[in-house]
């Protein structure tokens, strides 16, 4: 493989790469778990497996007039490191941990198979593209991506359907998303306890939320 032919693979890596921004980016915007580098990650690590299934085995192709097919092995490698990665995602209270380092590993075994197919500078082309995702993009600081506030906030309030509903629209109507919830009824008291988890890019409009609708009536108590 030429040198032009190269430079030609490794743009479809840096388009695909793009490709996954733009989509993290509307995922991060809507507060979702996966954003931008894992989908950069995903991205980059599966445009680099198409082109390893497609030139990493020319070479073996044809030896001694039986036909092979070696790309075989490389799909059980695609499918194998999947559950590796499934062993580092781990659900906690306030969200999921661990997607960005599950892409992470997924496109390090796309490396790997690349350097073993020979394709040596699209493999090290690879690795810096991740490189530079998971550090340019893992500080947040960056004036495009979307800084995300949580706060805790816990509420006793009486059991009324209507209430309930209007602290769900109070919530959508500020662009706060709920990331955990848990609700402790009390029959006796007619009332219940909500331990809420909120995420916004907004911070400001969590200080609203909690101004208005701490002087609802039907509102006991909102600690935060």
């Amino acid at each position: 493989m030429n040198y032009t032919q190269q430079l030609e693979l490794i743009l479809r890596l840096l388009v695909a790469s793009l490709c996954g921004f733009a989509i993290g980016y509307e995922r991060t915007n809507r507060l979702k778990e996966a954003g931008i580098r894992t989908h950069m990650i995903v991205a980059v690590g599966s445009a680099l497996v198409m082109i390893v299934s497609k030139y990493g085995f020319f070479d073996v192709m044809r030896l001694n007039g039986i036909t092979l097919d070696p790309s075989r092995i490389a799909a059980q490698i695609v499918t194998g490191i999947g559950f590796l990665g499934a062993g580092t995602i781990l659900v906690r209270r306030t969200g999921v941990n661990g997607l960005t380092t599950a892409a992470g590993l997924w496109a390090t075994a796309a490396v790997g198979m690349a350097v073993g197919a020979k394709l040596y500078v699209v493999g090290i082309a690879t690795t810096a593209i991740v490189l530079l995702i998971q550090i340019v993009l893992h500080s947040q600081k960056l004036p495009f991506l979307p800084h995300v506030d949580t706060t805790h906030v816990t509420i006793v309030m009486d059991q009324n359907e209507a209430e309930i509903k209007a602290l769900r629209a109070a919530l959508r109507k500020l662009d706060i998303v709920i990331a955990n919830l848990e609700m402790k009824r009390d029959p006796e008291k007619q009332e219940v306890k909500l331990n809420l988890w909120l995420e916004t890019a907004k911070p400001e409009n969590l200080d609203r939320f909690l101004d208005v609708f701490a002087d609802r009536p039907g509102i006991k108590s909102l600690l935060y």
